[in-house]
């Protein structure tokens, strides 16, 4: 179960149940408001917060009128109760979870270097942030972090700090066994001596929440007054996040959070509550193991992925981080001249190659906006495909990556391909039929026109115009161009979702019968049958004469 699919699916069930009416009334909407109410406490919600949230919602669904017909920039559009309500429980979220506060103090230069301290439980992954956090200031704000391994009990915290300084190329400071207020203090004088300009103290954590780590934690404070005090809490932990973080505000009074571990199966539950719990501001969110899987809080985004709506704009940042700026200059020629209809083998590669730099593929299609429902539950994505996909392009030859045509045309090549790459044969055609997909879609999109959000993404370009007409089924559009219908069972043309998909009409694959086009087989016997009776009428007719 991916991230916030608890919550997620209750939001799903609200928009089933307002399909078909007209009006928004308070009976229509009891089972609707039970329905989040039952997801937000089974995603871990604080009942408190949920119950507050759901006041709201009523209150903002039965106080406003619903115009039925809104006039878009396009001409008149339908706006529904159900999208109505959907915009206030959007709001609220967003609400819930903002507004956005990215900031980060930093001191005058005069002054000091700027001090930033990492608290937080053991094992909520406070080392591994202190180094995805050097990474952000180094590449965001152009700093040159001192990291310092104040967690003196874990002689691996301080060796895991070690191999990430060296990573990234910056100096650590740390002492095993010594004490953590002093090694803190002196890491100030050693920041002066190395030319460093911010400091960031990964200090210890426990188990539990004890008069002991909080006393070591309010000296450290003391003695070295930190700009920021940033509480690292995992969200895996539900609301036992938002009492661990209720008592280090009570004692710090911390900055704001950085949630970590939303690249997992939490419910979700402490980033719903712990800004309305504590008031402070979630800065950042950990969505993954490497250094730079390290994302600026948007609750918008969120919300939009919680709701179904998919996150363009995190989508553009993940990409835009993954490239070099040469890069995404060629990746923008690319998508121009494969949305003009030139798409090749090569061309698939690269944009596999470019999609497995981003993350999971149940995370970027969570941040696709191509299901008005979100994701099909049954749906059923495996990252090992894209590897296996890789290997049978790498085993094509120069031509047949460039001349696509001709595995269709030369079933031998597929069984040679299939040798090479050690896969089956089937497994090599059922490539080649989400390649001839991916190719349809690229002549579908090259034809409609305008701009969008995805334009710099090969392969992705107009999207977000086709997301804002109003009036087009995101899910049908990408189910009829995959083969599906909408579903699950359509998503076979995306490489690693489980199942082979349908095959678009008019497709032959290598060494076989042309599938999903039975009108054009027909139409070929009836014109043979056709050239049969005029030929014979000719002879007859010559007979005759």
């Amino acid at each position: 179960m991916a991230m916030f699919d608890v919550v997620a699916k209750g939001f799903r069930d609200v928009r089933r149940r307002f399909e078909g009416k007209r009006e928004i009334t308070e009976e229509n909407i009891e089972d609707a408001l039970k329905d989040i109410r039952m997801s937000m406490l089974e995603a871990d919600v604080n009942f408190r917060i949920a119950k507050q949230f759901i006041k709201r919602v009523k209150e903002k669904a039965l106080g406003e009128v619903v115009t039925v017909k809104a006039k878009g920039s396009d001409g008149k559009m339908e706006v529904s109760p159900g999208d109505h309500f959907i915009r206030i429980c959007h709001d609220e979220l967003e609400g819930l979870m903002g507004p956005v506060d990215n900031s980060i103090v930093f001191a005058n230069p005069r002054v000091g270097p700027t001090k930033i301290m990492m608290v937080g439980l053991q094992g909520s992954g406070k080392t591994t942030t202190t180094g995805k956090l050097a990474r952000y200031l180094i590449d965001q704000h152009n700093k040159k972090p001192l990291l310092v391994g104040a967690d003196v009990y874990r002689p691996a915290a301080i060796e895991q700090l070690r191999v990430l300084g060296r990573e990234l190329d910056v100096p650590v400071h740390a002492v095993e066994g010594g004490d953590p207020v002093k090694v803190c203090t002196d890491a100030l004088d050693l920041a002066a001596k190395k030319d460093r300009d911010v400091i960031i103290f990964d200090t210890a954590g426990r188990l539990a929440v004890d008069d002991v780590l909080m006393d070591e934690l309010e000296q450290i404070v003391e003695s070295t007054a930190p700009e920021n005090i940033f509480l690292v809490a995992d969200a895996m932990i539900g609301q036992d996040a938002v009492n661990t973080a209720k008592e280090f505000n009570s004692r710090l009074e911390i900055d704001g959070f950085i949630m970590t571990k939303l690249d997992g199966d939490a419910r979700g539950g402490a980033a719903l509550s712990i800004k309305e719990v504590t008031g402070k501001p979630i800065k950042f969110i950990g969505v993954g193991e490497k250094l730079e899987d390290l994302e600026e809080f948007r609750p918008e985004g969120l919300a939009n992925r919680i709701l179904g709506f998919g996150d363009v704009m995190g989508l553009m940042n993940r990409f835009e981080k993954s490239l070099s700026e040469e890069e995404a200059q060629k990746a923008e020629k690319d998508a121009m001249r494969m949305l003009s209809g030139e798409f090749d083998f090569n061309d698939f590669y690269n944009q596999l190659e470019q999609i497995s730099k981003l993350g999971s593929m149940n995370d970027l299609m969570e941040m696709m906006p191509f299901f008005g429902g979100g994701m099909p539950q049954d749906a059923n994505i495996d990252d090992s495909e894209l590897g296996r996909i890789r290997a049978i392009i790498q085993s094509m030859t120069d031509r047949e990556k460039t001349e696509p045509d001709l595995l269709t045309r030369q079933p031998n090549r597929v069984r040679r391909i299939s040798k090479g790459s050690g896969t089956s044969q089937e497994k090599v055609e059922q490539v080649i039929q989400q390649f001839n997909m991916m190719r349809g879609m690229m002549q579908q999109f090259s034809n409609m026109g305008g701009g969008g959000l995805l334009d710099k993404i090969p392969g992705m370009g107009k999207l977000n115009q086709l997301r804002n007409m109003k009036n087009m089924d995101m899910g049908s559009l990408m189910g009829d161009l995959m083969g599906g219908g909408g579903g699950a069972g359509g998503m076979g043309g995306l490489p690693g979702m489980g199942g082979g998909p349908n095959l678009p009409p008019g497709y032959t694959p290598p060494g076989g019968q042309m599938q999903g086009s039975k009108s054009n087989s027909m139409s070929r016997r009836k014109k043979k049958r056709k050239r049969r009776k005029v030929k014979k009428a000719r002879r007859r007719n010559k007979k005759k004469k």
